[in-house]
């Protein structure tokens, strides 16, 4: 491109190509199969809470398209994460690895179960956590007793590591298994954003204990609010199931609960737009696709900026199109999302860092040279599904 442009143009002009002259959000869900007719049969049927045909369906489903043997649908991300982390043991005092480069929702689960989240850096190829440097960390800080792992800084078990997909792309869960095994750790997947992203042919959110999903109004497919927990140990399964519906015993007419639970299970009718959207994941992963080569095309010749790809061996959803600014222009990130968001293109940045926000500011954490530098280079681009299929249609 012309070197007179300024980069915020260059990137306005780059997306505009993309997209057209419409205004674009971030994301927005696409409604075009049977949504209207299965809610409306799920309002018919009277049956709109947590009990209901399309709870199952939905279930069923889950495990049919990622290969786990079980799915537990919840209310939303955040109480999937926080029961499968109660159900891996994690308790007061406890600490658990996860990303310093994340959504709230990570480290919220975390305190929720009375433990404390330990940040990890990340590694620029994935934008997830980085097993090397965790390693190389984890060797000088804790040691192993009692089959435990054992922060000989704050003399806390580690119990737990999360690694996330961040934005639908696979993070290094091959070797981060790896290091939660050698360090006796349990692997809980947050998995949010990834539904739809493998891993050498296997489904983000299947490596570990257990996966947790998202269905937010944002997410490549949504229930409204809702979120589910994959798992293929049964036992896991039916505790996950039983604490998230109030622990109640199950009897026609008596109320009794025999432990402390959660009013956390998915409503028939939002899992009535789930099943619904399912049906259509294939042709919205194809669309996100053909959107990120679009968006790949537009940009190659602005060489200040990166765009991510899907990590080899891996195929990403493509749930937010990310750019990475180069290190010499990130003090225009900012000029660029006045720009762009002007332009009526919604744009963002990535999330504010973990030890940067006041909850977890005192958090035990490694160094964060990587996710410091992604947090000052992330740019999200419109990403939703429409944007392609309207161009293609």
């Amino acid at each position: 491109m012309t070197t007179n442009i300024t980069l915020p143009n260059q990137i306005v002009s780059a997306i505009r190509s993309v997209i057209g002259t419409e205004t674009a959000l971030l994301h927005e869900p696409s409604f075009n199969g049977n949504e209207w007719n299965y809610v409306k049969e799920c309002l018919d049927s009277s049956y709109v809470s947590s009990i209901g045909k399309f709870v199952e369906q939905f279930e069923g489903e889950l495990t049919n398209y990622t290969g786990a043997k079980y799915a537990i649908a919840v209310v939303n991300g955040t109480a999937a994460l926080h029961i499968a982390l109660l159900l891996a043991g994690v308790s007061n005092n406890d600490e658990v690895l996860i990303p310093a480069l994340t959504f709230v929702a990570t480290a919220n689960a975390v305190s929720y179960c009375g433990a404390s989240p330990h940040l990890v850096d990340s590694e620029e190829k994935t934008l997830g956590m980085d097993p090397i440097a965790l390693r190389e960390y984890l060797n000088d800080i804790t040691e192993i007793r009692n089959k435990q792992c054992i922060n000989r800084h704050t003399g806390n078990v580690i119990r737990a590591i999360v690694p996330m997909h961040t934005f639908g792309h696979p993070v290094d869960i091959a070797e981060l298994k790896v290091v939660a095994h050698d360090f006796c750790l349990e692997m809980i997947e947050d998995a949010a954003e990834s539904l739809g992203s493998y891993v050498d042919g296997k489904h983000t959110g299947t490596f570990g204990l257990m996966g947790t999903f998202s269905f937010n109004g944002n997410k490549t497919i949504t229930t409204g609010g809702g979120g589910a927990i994959i798992t293929n140990d049964e036992d896991l399964a039916r505790r996950a199931k039983h604490i998230t519906t109030t622990a109640k015993l199950r009897h026609m007419w008596k109320y009794v609960h025999d432990e402390v639970g959660y009013n956390y299970r998915m409503p028939n009718i939002n899992a009535a737009l789930g099943c619904a959207q399912l049906e259509q994941l294939s042709t919205l992963l194809s669309a996100k696709r053909h959107l990120f080569k679009r968006y790949q095309k537009a940009f190659e010749n602005i060489s200040q900026v990166s765009i991510v790809k899907e990590p080899n061996g891996c195929q990403s959803n493509y749930w937010l199109q990310t750019i990475l600014l180069n290190n010499s222009v990130t003090n225009q990130r900012d000029i660029i999302l006045d720009s762009t968001n002007e332009a009526g293109f919604m744009t963002r940045p990535s999330w504010t860092l973990m030890n940067d926000l006041e909850p977890y500011k005192n958090s035990q954490k490694m160094e964060l040279s990587v996710a410091e530098s992604l947090q000052r280079r992330i740019i999200n681009l419109p990403s939703s599904a429409h944007l392609d299929m309207d161009k293609v249609c």
